[in-house]
């Protein structure tokens, strides 16, 4: 149960960080405005709140294993949002990625 709420946690996270970065990029890049600047700035911070409610306590475990998360998060909103096609190195890496974030969070440790 602990690893399920961790991965749904991460995903939440992923949605605020790389959600609020990219309405950021619009309000910015694309010119929309600050409204799209300030709602970005809003969901980064809630990715800051997400993350601290992982069940893990070590900042540095959390925060290296959602980069992870943040890689492959980061492709898939690209495909969603901006019609981005990755290759298949994209997606590899990606996995890649993953494979790291789950050796990270959830290899049993001797505790």
């Amino acid at each position: 149960m602990l690893v399920a709420r961790s991965v749904l946690l991460f995903v939440v996270a992923a949605l605020f960080e790389i959600g609020g970065a990219w309405l950021v990029w619009q309000g910015i890049r694309e010119h929309r405005g600050r409204l799209w600047i300030g709602a970005g700035v809003i969901a980064l911070g809630a990715y800051g709140v997400v993350a601290t409610l992982q069940p893990d306590g070590e900042f540095g475990r959390i925060l290296a294993a959602y980069g992870g998360v943040f890689v492959a998060g980061s492709i898939a909103w690209g495909v969603v949002a901006d019609g981005y096609r990755p290759d298949r190195w994209d997606i590899l890496g990606a996995l890649v990625c993953l494979a790291g974030m789950a050796l990270i969070m959830y290899a049993p440790r001797g505790r």
